[in-house]
């Protein structure tokens, strides 16, 4: 039995016990991080570069692009160091500033997918309005207000997780820093202040749930009234990514909290946590890109003026 103060590192739990398989994740996860490197990348070289591209939507996107980096630069390269050199150990400091800034851009991504849908839902509800409501400094402000909600979150769960009494040791079941396994090693099961930040945070999730399903209810409600099939498709081509994107965030985080006890083991929490933190950021430029033509032809004309200057 230990207390916090007398803990100085963490043991993250190991992605594999044998040599061969830990070599294998470790080049697994590269692979993987250079394929959300390569692909969020093009995308915020594209949308800085494309003239054409400097309106809202892409504006946005090109946020939620950072916020995916952040996302797979947080967890994926101690998991890598822990494969390769076949370790366990995250310092006391490192396992708080890995959860905090993990919480932080995951928050932040939430929050812009919501700022996302009410991009969507002027620019086919209101489109007269676009330009006034969707202005360059509306954007900006809305921006700002999802990272600084990301921010907040992120330093009040963190500042709560690590300020509770540890005294069940120091052996985390994930291979990263996460609030529930930090908070399985507190003296504490019902302290006041952990249950209020989980209230928070669920009104918080739900209040963005209800709004972007709202969103989405409008939206399809105007394009489903559109005479022409042409302008059917046109709109659902510009939604339907976002959606997708939205859809596999919600699963999967909604999964992951929510799953029931008597279906979780060591094994399926690993899985599900590889699939919330390090997938989204690799599928989430695929889903955008494959379904824009205007970032895919920005991007194709970005990597042929690279090969030409070389």
């Amino acid at each position: 039995m230990s207390n916090s103060s007398s803990i100085s590192h963490f043991l993250l739990l190991p992605l594999a016990d044998t040599r061969q398989l830990q070599l294998l994740h470790f080049c697994l996860f590269l692979g993987i991080s250079l394929a959300a490197l390569l692909g969020n990348g093009l995308i915020i070289s594209a949308v800085a570069c494309g003239h054409h591209l400097h309106t809202p939507m892409f504006f946005f996107l090109l946020n939620l692009a950072l916020t995916d980096l952040g996302c797979i630069c947080t967890t994926v390269p101690k998991a890598m160091h822990n494969s390769l050199w076949d370790t366990r150990t995250i310092s006391y400091p490192g396992c708080a500033a890995q959860l905090f800034f993990f919480l932080f851009f995951i928050s932040a991504e939430y929050s812009l997918l919501t700022v996302m849908s009410y991009d969507r839902y002027v620019s086919i509800c209101k489109p007269l309005h676009y330009g006034t409501l969707l202005g360059s400094r509306a954007c900006a402000h809305m921006a700002a207000a999802a990272w600084a909600s990301g921010f907040l979150n992120a330093l009040l769960h963190t500042a709560n997780t690590f300020s509770l009494p540890l005294c069940q040791g120091n052996a985390l079941g994930q291979f990263f820093c996460e609030v529930p396994q930090i908070l399985k090693l507190s003296c504490s099961h019902s302290s006041i202040r952990k249950v209020g930040l989980l209230v928070v945070s669920a009104c918080l999730f739900l209040g963005c749930f209800v709004f972007i399903v709202f969103s989405y209810v409008q939206i399809f409600r105007v394009v489903l009234r559109i005479p022409s099939e042409q302008g059917r498709h046109k709109a659902f081509s510009t939604c339907l990514p976002h959606l997708a994107v939205v859809s596999l965030f919600v699963t999967i985080g909604t999964f992951t909290y929510l799953k029931p006890p008597s279906i979780s083991s060591p094994s399926l929490d690993l899985t599900v946590s590889v699939l919330y933190s390090v997938v989204p950021p690799v599928l989430n430029p695929l889903i955008y890109s494959l379904r824009n033509q205007g970032l895919m032809a920005t991007v194709w004309t970005l990597m042929t003026e690279c090969f030409q200057k070389h």
